[in-house]
């Protein structure tokens, strides 16, 4: 290993002895096993004094950048101004920001809140439950929905696990860890992204209370739907009295303000939030249907749905939200159009040297959200991505771009994010770093998927 991570890696080793894992969030386990101790704007420092320029942004958290000036002035006022977890009654908080979500996403009728996009999630596929009287759920190949019971599948699970392609039918549920019920498990069918078929089928089969997807699979990339796709599960989800929910926990409020769903131009009955929301501090939503969200406070014990949580929309992370949505707003939402201009640039830039050198390649891009993909054509679904992506070269690439300051999450298939404080100057680095490691490459044979 490099002498350039010396400190992370004695860092990392103690950690291991107190923390189970070595990790707080066992994914963040990376090679190089990096320790950062500060981050501002677009840049990280590591323990070793290390740089970076920042295209992980905390898993698509940071849309404004790490420690936002506003953002953090904004939690200090609210410090100063004694604002406090009362966990008694309204707050004006509270109700500011669920006016201003309300304002962003139309479909949000009525919101609610709860500590993460995991805990919103899980209150989704209840409500759904509830709604519908059924128990049976839809859930996505190589899509993420947190770590609870019911979606706590693995996205990026081996062939021999999945087995090959099916027409029409669902796959063996790849759970992601041990401890889940089989009794559960039998109640989640799993299909690929953008194959309505399987979805029809399952909800021919089965009674269904939810179809729950990222409108774009961002856990293993960028994978957009087919056109046509997301139209269609709403259509079988109305003709099945199954409740649609769109997982926009990474989507929402990085493609636009309104999310992935305004962009498209389907309504789903449920959404969740989290993330950028807040940009990085932790909070999840849960909104949709006024009809459904009233479960939550059903005079009726029979229908009730309980949503319980102390730290629900803790007073700074409100602030942190409000002031956020806030920036996010300003000058007609200008802000989306700067972020699309870099991520534009960007695609081009890579696209070019793509063809320059000959390299088997392609960009994937929505809005700020970006990957690259060492095969000839952007994925539809796990199966595809699986089966043409070089994932060792994929491995390799993100390690040269660590290496050369620029920091990608050192995984496969994961997501890159711009923030509104990157530039044309950073841009152009991640070009011209590409164009080096990628040129180099010819070079070499990095065999392998």
């Amino acid at each position: 290993m490099s002498d350039r991570y010396t400190k992370s890696r004695t860092l990392t080793e103690q950690s291991a002895k107190s923390i189970a894992g070595g990790a707080v969030l066992l994914d963040r386990r990376i090679d190089p096993p990096i320790v950062f101790v500060r981050a501002l704007g677009n840049r990280l420092w590591d323990a070793d004094g290390n740089e970076y320029t920042d295209f992980h942004a905390a898993f698509a958290s940071h849309i404004l950048g790490h420690n936002h000036p506003e953002v953090n002035a904004a939690v200090s006022k609210a410090m100063e101004s004694g604002w406090s977890l009362m966990s008694s009654g309204a707050t004006e908080w509270d109700m500011r920001l669920a006016e201003l979500l309300r304002a962003c996403v139309p479909s949000m009728e009525r919101v609610q809140f709860t500590s993460s996009g995991n805990e919103a999630v899980a209150q989704a596929i209840r409500l759904s439950r509830a709604w519908t009287g059924r128990d049976d759920i839809i859930v996505t190949l190589g899509g993420y929905n947190g770590w609870n019971n019911d979606v706590a599948q693995a996205m990026m699970p081996d062939p021999e696990t999945i087995g090959p392609r099916q027409n029409s039918g669902e796959y063996q549920f790849p759970q992601t860890s041990a401890g889940i019920p089989e009794t559960v498990r039998n109640q989640v069918h799993v299909v690929n992204f953008n194959d309505v078929a399987s979805v029809e089928e399952i909800m021919r089969r089965y009674p269904t209370a939810c179809v729950i997807t990222e409108p774009v699979l961002h856990n293993v990339g960028v994978i957009p739907p087919q056109p046509g796709y997301l139209t269609t599960l709403r259509k079988l989800c109305d003709q099945y009295g199954a409740l649609l929910v769109f997982d926009e926990v990474k989507s929402g409020f990085r493609t636009t303000l309104a999310g992935y769903q305004s962009v498209v131009g389907i309504k789903p009955d449920l959404s969740v939030f989290g993330k950028t929301i807040a940009n990085g501090y932790p909070l999840g939503v849960v909104g949709g249907r006024a009809s459904v969200m009233a479960l939550l406070d059903s005079p009726d014990p029979a229908w009730s749905v309980r949503l319980i949580g102390s730290y629900n929309a803790h007073p700074f992370t409100a602030a942190a939200a409000i002031a956020t949505l806030e920036i996010l707003q300003r000058d007609d939402i200008a802000l989306y159009q700067r972020l699309e201009a870099l991520g534009s640039r960007l695609q081009k830039g890579l696209e070019l040297i793509f063809d320059e050198l000959g390299v088997e390649a392609t960009i994937s891009r929505v809005g700020s959200a970006f990957c690259v993909y060492f095969c000839d054509h952007v994925p539809v679904d796990w199966h595809d991505l699986m089966s043409h992506h070089n994932f060792d070269l994929d491995r390799v690439y993100r390690r040269a771009l660590i290496e050369r300051g620029l920091y990608l999450f050192p995984q496969p298939c994961r997501q890159g994010s711009l923030s509104a404080a990157h530039t044309r100057e950073d841009i152009t680095r991640f070009i011209e770093a590409s164009r080096a490691i990628l040129k180099g490459f010819r070079n070499k044979s990095v065999a392998g998927k």
